[in-house]
Parts: structure tokens; C-alpha cells; sequence
């Protein structure tokens, strides 16, 4: 069992808990997640490890309250704990070498891209990072990333908080503004990783995405993260989750990514429906 020490509402359907898991924190890097399964009867679902503290034993989680299982784990309190913990799982992030880098996180993909900016910063590269949310309401982890980077823009899509506009609005703007950058990383929405890689294909600038969105299994199994990367079929949670972003597939991997769309519609309809019920 693994107890829950903190809990914290970021926005109004995304928390963050800091859970304490000594064996997982002392392996974990970014980049890397974990499985949880809240109960014996639960489903396993793989979160990404947002931030982990070794000396402490701590993990931390955000998660958005989408579905089933994130309904359920958001029920618990501190001092409860998760059945199962289990990782670190995946290929941790590649920093080395990386000296002047651009983070750019969507909506709750910050929750992935937090990690990152913050290893590549204590790694000693320059970070620039750009986060883009739907509106105010939304903003996570501004504090955190303010703290990890040389410079930090947030847009929003209706210009209620930062700058009006999309995170590629920004980052063709540097681009031409001069700023080189070794690597841009970017992490959130299919679409947004989408159209981030088309605009630094047209610059020449290496492009890394976490196909984080599409797992389901984790352990490579279910086969439900597949996707084509240069031609190939790779698993998002074995073989990744960062990929090439030039080489991902997205307009199949976007497809894919909708093929259960009423199942996951169903499971969180009776969920609902068993919470109202216990209250």
C-alpha cells in the first residue's frame, strides 16, 4: 500500500498527490511514469511521475479527472493509500548534451513537461519554456516552472491569462526573434504536438514529443499505444514514451487515440452513477 501525503487541487479537474513510494523515488528520472490501480478490482492506469523526491521516498502524480479511474483515485484523501505503485517505467528523458533547450507544455501535458524543463535546468541548460492553457482557470504550475527556466510564456487560447494565441505563435516568434535552440521538446495535445513538429520541421530544429496521451497499458501487452514512427511500429510505453516528433505518425496516432471513445464514455457514466449512489 502506498500512502497519500499530499493533496492538492491545481484547477478544477486536474489534482496533484505527493505519495509516498521510497522505491520508486529512488530511481526515477524524468521523463518516466508509473502504474497505479487503485483497488483489487481497478484498473491499471499509467500516470507520468511529475516530480520525486529521494531522500523524502516521495512521488508525485497530476492527473486530470477524466475518466473511471482518476474519478475513483480522486476520492481518496491524504492519509488513504493506493493498492498498487509500480515503476519507475519507460525510457527516462535524454538531457545530456543539451545546452540551450525549449520546454513546451499544453494544458495538462505541463504535468509532463515540468519534470523535463526541471532536469535540463539542474543539468545546467538554458530552458525557455511556453505554456498554453484554454483560459485562466486552467493554469498549472506556473510557480514551478518559473523557478527551472531562463524565460516563461503562457498563452491561452481566449487571452484571459498571458498572451492570447498558440504556443506555436510564441515559439515562431523566437525563432525569429533569433533564439536557436538545440532541441524543442514538446508535451500535451496530439493536435498541439502536431503542429509544433510541422513548425520546427520548416526551421530544421530537432523535435522530441511524449507520446505519454496514448498509453494505456504501460507494460507494451495490450498493444493500445501503438503508433508508426519513420515508417516503424513502436510502443509508446516500452519503446518510448519520447519519440522523434518529425517521425511520429499523428494523424494515425490521433485516430487511434479516439477508438474507445464511448467505452471510456460508458465506464465513466457508471462510475458517476455508483459516487452518487455512496454519497
Amino acid at each position: 500500500m502506498y500512502t497519500i501525503l499530499q493533496k492538492e487541487r491545481l484547477n478544477p479537474t486536474v489534482s496533484k498527490m505527493v505519495v509516498s513510494a521510497p522505491k520508486v523515488a529512488k530511481k526515477a528520472k524524468a521523463g518516466q511514469f508509473i502504474i497505479l490501480r487503485v483497488h483489487e478490482n481497478g484498473e491499471r492506469v499509467p500516470l507520468t511521475i511529475a516530480d520525486y523526491d529521494r531522500e523524502q521516498g516521495t512521488i508525485t502524480i497530476i492527473y486530470q479527472i477524466v475518466g473511471r479511474t482518476t474519478m475513483l483515485l480522486d476520492q481518496l484523501t491524504v492519509g488513504e493509500a493506493i493498492l498498487d505503485f509500480v515503476g519507475p517505467l519507460g525510457k527516462p528523458s535524454e538531457i545530456e548534451g543539451l545546452h540551450k533547450v525549449c520546454v513546451i507544455g499544453g494544458g495538462v501535458g505541463c504535468a509532463i513537461a515540468y519534470p523535463t524543463a526541471k532536469a535540463l535546468y539542474e543539468n545546467g541548460a538554458e530552458v525557455t519554456v511556453i505554456t498554453g492553457f484554454r483560459n485562466k482557470d486552467l493554469v498549472i504550475l506556473q510557480d514551478e516552472f518559473q523557478k527551472v527556466c531562463k524565460d516563461l510564456h503562457l498563452v491561452s487560447d481566449d487571452g484571459s491569462t498571458g498572451k492570447q494565441g498558440l504556443v506555436t505563435n510564441v515559439l515562431e516568434e523566437l525563432i525569429q526573434n533569433g533564439e536557436q535552440f538545440d532541441e524543442v521538446i514538446a508535451i500535451g495535445p496530439l493536435v498541439m504536438m502536431k503542429f509544433v513538429c510541422q513548425l520546427t520541421k520548416k526551421y530544421d530544429i530537432k523535435t522530441v514529443v511524449s507520446m505519454n496521451p496514448i498509453m494505456i497499458d504501460g507494460t507494451g501487452m495490450c498493444g493500445g499505444c501503438r503508433l508508426s514512427v519513420g515508417g516503424k511500429t513502436c510502443f509508446a510505453c516500452v519503446d518510448g514514451p519520447d519519440f522523434d516528433g518529425h517521425a511520429v505518425d499523428f494523424d494515425e496516432a490521433i485516430s487511434r487515440s479516439s477508438s474507445y471513445r464511448n467505452e471510456e464514455q460508458h465506464a465513466r457514466e457508471a462510475t458517476c452513477n455508483l459516487l452518487n449512489k455512496e454519497a
